[in-house]
């Protein structure tokens, strides 16, 4: 702002110096008093604007098209007042030229007004002052002609970086529905500085106000550029902040606003792990999840059924679902981030029905004691509103990172998932699996992580497999399946020779109609099949003996082209692994290998043309010994 006040001498100084030329004209005498009149009025202007505080992105631009007006003028009036008699005779200066310089002059003074008035109604809303009915329409200035929305967005802006807190409040609401109309309007917002008024609103502002500024920058976050600009411009100490303190309705709104973030940029992700975002949204899943703890960790000592939190509800209230009173927040069952409005994600004041919690309260090492003050009876609709966009945030930051996903393996979270994936509403459940997903994704190329995070001793790791396992032998076709068969084949090489319960179910999937369920089944079971896993021979004896060369047989024959392809490359490693199977002789395994020898769209795939030759002689290695009487 001070560079922008030192700006605005030049030009003032030049208006003056072009009043006294208009005096001195002896050429043109009437049009250079016109000018001079319109000289006079943006030289007042510009000394108002020196004293004033303004929207700096606007204010720069107009000023540099008042200089070129006043550069205009000059140009004109020095050819009226310089010089002798006879240059002054001979000046020939069309008159055209003297209608587009006052038609510049005219275009600033309507630009400066602009500027001016609509910083003087930011201040008059901001010290409670009425306003007539004409301050409330500023009008559309000249600058803005060509792109009318630039006006409203700068509008907009203005009224957020100076207005009072109930006009920045619908500001931002009318910059939330900018943001949504189109990725322009969102890139126009960031680019003339609405990002930063917007993290002070969160800041500062009352909750629904915060509530649509989070959501605004959730919506701004369009493309790695923009999450860049919003991450230089303090998104995650703001962000930070409203986790720690904030009502938590708007906490649920920023942590979808982290998910979006992190989503278009996943390089950002580690800009949220600094500033302890993560352990932020574990302590969120946890509330009233598990028992909370000095440390993040839980005890490897402790059975699963200690840490599940003990609730002293009445027995009217303790056999209601777990979905009777489901939120309904921005991301539905299927995942998918929500674009309506954060008035209609969460329930009003009118329907909050305070809640009985038992024995011990829950109290959250990161979280200072007056935040955590009345969370407890916080509608049921909120919480689970709260719980599902933290999980689906940790789910996006856990993306392809293993530093937050072992950052958020050492915390209680894997035992956070494991219960919210049984008991929680749909949206939680649902984002749940798909954190856990992306987080075995990670440790199955992650040797490391999967060792630390997923050894078969730890309590909280047998919990996931459980309820994997649980909702996998359901097998019930929801936005929950195909995830959770996901996280199994990621984690195929966690498991013993011992574990002998994963197999079977997925095996059975194999038998599944829906073919996205029987594509992720036959994914799953080929990385237990794989050579890449130790126990390779022991995983294929098992799938042989659970009676999965049948089914693979059907899919590979009658299968839809994807669907076709996993099954062959499971029956490869099968035949690879264990031609030695009866099951897979009787299944006539040799005979489907031969078939899709000859089907040239199947030997297309790189794994397939690499494994295909050799399964085929192996098998028939195996059968020839038979008929010779070697077996």
């Amino acid at each position: 702002m001070d560079d922008l006040r030192a700006s605005l001498a030049r030009p003032i100084q030049l208006a003056e110096q072009l009043i006294k030329w208009a005096d001195e004209a002896q050429a043109c005498r009437s049009e250079c008093q016109n000018l001079k009149s319109r000289i006079e009025r943006v030289t007042t202007l510009l000394r108002q604007a020196a004293r004033a505080e303004l929207y700096e992105r606007p204010a720069r631009r107009i000023l540099e098209d008042t200089v070129r007006a006043l550069d205009k003028a000059a140009a004109l009036l020095e050819r009226c007042c310089c010089g002798g008699l006879l240059r002054r005779v001979l000046t020939i200066i069309p008159a055209g030229s003297f209608k587009k310089a006052a038609s510049l002059l005219d275009n600033s003074l309507g630009d400066l007004t602009w500027i001016l008035r609509v910083s003087s109604y930011a201040a008059a809303d901001d010290d409670g002052d009425d306003q007539d009915d004409e301050d409330d329409h500023i009008g559309l200035p000249p600058i803005a002609q060509n792109e009318p929305i630039l006006f409203l967005i700068w509008e907009q802006i203005a009224v957020l970086q100076y207005g009072g807190l109930e006009a920045r409040a619908d500001a931002a609401a009318s910059v939330v529905s900018l943001a949504r109309d189109n990725d322009r309007y969102g890139k126009l917002i960031i680019e003339e500085d609405g990002v930063p008024p917007l993290l002070r609103l969160i800041k500062e502002g009352r909750a629904d106000a915060q509530e649509s500024a989070a959501l605004a920058i959730g919506l701004l976050a369009r493309d790695p550029e923009c999450v860049d600009l919003m991450i230089l411009a303090g998104v995650c100490t703001s962000f930070v902040k409203i986790l720690k303190e904030a009502p938590m309705k708007v906490q649920g709104m920023v942590a979808w606003a982290v998910s979006e973030l992190a989503a278009n940029h996943p390089k950002c992700q580690d800009a949220f792990l600094q500033h302890n975002v993560i352990r932020l949204l574990v302590s969120h899943i946890a509330f009233e999840t598990v028992q909370e703890h000095s440390k993040y960790a839980v005890a490897s000592k402790m059975s699963i059924h200690s840490v599940v939190m003990d609730k002293k509800t009445n027995d009217t209230s303790s056999q209601d679902p777990p979905d009777a009173t489901a939120a309904k927040p921005v991301v539905g069952c299927s995942g998918t981030a929500g674009t309506s409005s954060s008035s209609a994600a969460a329930p009003g004041p009118s329907s909050a029905r305070p809640t009985s919690l038992a024995g011990t309260r829950v109290h959250n090492a990161s979280m200072s004691a007056a935040s955590t003050r009345g969370r407890e009876s916080e509608d049921p609709e909120i919480k689970a509103y709260l719980k599902s966009h933290a999980a689906r945030a940790l789910g996006t930051l856990a993306t392809g990172n293993p530093a937050i996903c072992k950052n958020i393996t050492e915390s209680r979270a894997l035992l956070c998932f494991s219960i919210l994936l049984e008991k929680a509403t749909c949206d939680v459940r649902y984002n749940s699996a798909m954190a856990l997903m992306e987080i075995c994704r990670v440790a199955e190329q992650n040797p490391e992580l999967r060792r630390s995070a997923f050894k078969p001793t730890s309590p909280s790791a047998r919990a996931v497999v459980d309820q994997l396992l649980r909702v996998v032998e359901k097998a019930d076709y929801d936005e929950l399946l195909v995830p959770c068969i996901t996280c199994l084949g990621c984690l195929s090489r966690t498991f013993r020779a011992t574990e002998t319960r994963v197999i079977g179910p997925l095996v059975r999937l194999l038998d599944e109609r829906e073919a996205e369920v029987s594509l992720e089944a036959a994914a799953a079971l080929t990385k237990f099949a794989s050579t890449e896993n130790y126990l390779h021979v022991d995983h294929c004896k098992a799938i042989v003996a659970h009676g999965g060369a049948k089914h693979l047989v059907q899919h590979v024959y009658f299968g839809e082209q994807a669907v076709q392809t996993a099954a062959l490359i499971l029956v490869c490693f099968l035949a690879h692994n264990v031609p030695d199977s009866e099951e897979l002789v009787q299944a006539e395994i040799l005979t489907v290998l031969d078939w899709a020898c000859k089907q040239g769209y199947m030997s297309q795939d790189p794994l397939i043309e690499s494994l295909l030759p050799e399964a085929k002689i192996r098998m028939e290695l195996y059968q020839s010994r038979v008929a010779k009487g070697y077996y």
